[in-house]
């Protein structure tokens, strides 16, 4: 458990740095499939494991003036209102179902960015 926990964290550390993903592509699958958790653990865990994540990789794109602050406080404050909202409506609606959203969203997010990737439109 402690190996798996480590290499997937790694994994989610370096991803998110990277291109800015992690938490919910790389952890969620991870908590779910390695660890066996509920989708609804594996979401609220995925979100506690995003803060020092993010926090360091900030700092360091921070460094090399690639973070509009601005933007990121605007984005922050929606995110707020959002995340409390979501974290509602998560809880009233069966893990199945959180599945099945989370799923969707990963698809139509894979599609996009390969289009855009492979110039494809």
């Amino acid at each position: 458990m402690i190996i798996k926990g480590l290499i997937t964290g790694i994994a989610a550390g370096i991803l998110s740095s990277l291109v800015g993903i992690g938490g919910g592509i790389i952890i969620v699958p991870a908590l779910i499939y390695f660890f066996k958790i509920d989708m609804h653990v594996a979401t609220g865990t995925s979100l506690a494991i995003i803060i020092p994540t993010a926090l360091v990789g900030v700092i360091v794109h921070g460094i090399n003036g690639n973070v509009n602050l601005k933007l990121a406080a605007l984005l922050a404050l929606g995110g707020i209102i959002g995340s409390y909202t979501g974290g509602q409506i998560s809880t009233s609606l069966p893990s199945s179902t959180v599945k099945k959203i989370f799923s969707i969203i990963l698809i139509m997010v894979a599609i996009k960015f390969s289009i855009d990737a492979f110039n494809l439109d």
